[in-house]
C-alpha cells in the first residue's frame, strides 16, 4: 500500500489533462475485460435505461469505466494538492446558495459521482464539514485516509460504526454535513421507492436528520470537465422534510436521478444499487 501511495503521489504532479488521457487508456482497457464489476454495470444500465440499445449501454459503460479510473488516478490531488491548486481543480457553482444559509444547519446531499471526494475536500475550504466514513481493515491505510481527509483542519469525520449521534451533534454545533445517501444498505431503515423506474432500497437518513436538526438540504454534485471539475450546489429543497418518509425518499431519488441524467457516465454504476429486493422479487445480479 505504501508503494501504491507513492505512485499516487507521483501522479499528483501530472497536469489534469495528462492524467485524464492516462485514465482514458487504462479505463478503456479495463472496460473490455470480463469482470464482476462489468456485469454489475451491465445489469444496472439495463434496468435504468431499458429504452437504450445494448450498443448504447456498452458505450456508456466504457465511458463510465474511464471516468472511474480517472477518479482513482486523481486521488493524488485529494491527498497532496495545495489549497490553491485544489481551488483551481474544483470550481464551485452556486456557492451563494450555501452562503445564504449562514447561521443555519445545512446538509449537503452528495450522491455517488466521480469526483465526490475532491468535491468534499474543496467545499470544506468554504465551510467546516462533518462527514461519515467506512473504517478500512488495514490500520495503516485507515490512519492515512483519515489524515488526508482532515489535512486542512477544516472538518471532522466519524466512522459509520459510531452511529449518527456524533454527526448530529456536530451538525448542531455548526458543521455542515456532507452526506452520501444513495447506496443500498439493505432492508433495515430503508423504503422501496423508484430510482430510474426501478424500486430501490433507499435509506431515510436524510429526511430523519434534516427533521431532527431542522437543517436545510442542498443537493450538489461534481461535474467533470476538460480542465477540472465544477462542484454544482443547487438551491435548498423547499418543504423538505415532510412527515412522510416515503414521499421524502421518493423526492430525494428523483433529484439524484435528474443529476445523474445530466452526466450519466459520471454516476456510480458499478455497485449493486438494486441488490435488495421487495419480498418475492429475484436477485437481479445472479448469473
Amino acid at each position: 500500500m505504501r508503494l501504491l501511495v507513492g505512485l499516487v503521489w507521483l501522479l499528483s504532479w501530472l497536469p489534469f489533462r495528462v492524467l485524464s488521457a492516462l485514465g482514458w487508456v487504462i479505463g478503456s482497457l479495463i472496460a473490455a475485460l470480463p469482470s464482476s464489476r462489468r456485469h454489475i454495470g451491465e445489469v444496472n444500465l439495463r434496468l435504468a435505461l431499458p429504452d437504450w440499445t445494448p450498443a448504447q449501454r456498452q458505450r456508456l459503460l466504457r465511458r463510465h469505466f474511464v471516468a472511474m479510473v480517472q477518479m482513482l488516478l486523481e486521488y493524488g490531488y485529494c491527498w497532496f494538492a495545495s489549497r490553491e491548486r485544489l481551488k483551481r481543480l474544483m470550481r464551485i457553482e452556486g456557492l451563494e446558495h450555501l452562503r445564504a444559509l449562514d447561521g443555519r444547519n445545512v446538509i449537503l446531499m452528495m450522491p455517488h459521482f466521480t469526483g465526490l471526494d475532491l468535491a468534499g475536500l474543496r467545499v470544506s475550504l468554504e465551510t467546516p464539514l462533518v462527514s461519515i466514513y467506512s473504517v478500512q481493515k488495514d490500520p495503516w491505510l485507515d490512519a492515512f485516509f483519515r489524515a488526508k481527509r482532515l489535512r486542512f483542519g477544516t472538518g471532522i469525520i466519524f466512522a459509520r460504526q459510531q452511529g449518527t449521534r456524533p454527526t448530529l451533534r456536530a451538525l448542531k454545533d455548526g458543521y455542515r454535513l456532507y452526506y452520501l445517501p444513495d447506496q443500498d444498505f439493505g432492508h433495515r431503515d430503508s423504503v422501496f421507492v423508484p430510482f430510474f423506474g426501478v424500486p430501490a432500497a433507499t435509506i431515510g437518513g436524510l429526511s430523519r436528520m434534516a427533521a431532527v436538526t431542522k437543517a436545510a438540504v442542498l443537493p450538489c454534485y461534481p461535474r467533470r470537465e476538460a480542465d477540472g471539475y465544477t462542484l454544482v450546489i443547487e438551491p435548498a429543497l423547499e418543504n423538505f422534510p415532510t412527515d412522510d418518509i416515503v414521499a421524502d425518499a421518493t423526492r430525494m431519488n428523483a433529484v439524484i436521478e435528474a443529476q445523474a441524467r445530466r452526466q450519466l457516465h459520471q454516476y456510480f454504476w458499478l455497485h449493486k444499487r438494486f441488490k435488495s429486493r421487495p419480498p418475492g422479487e429475484a436477485d437481479f445480479y445472479s448469473r
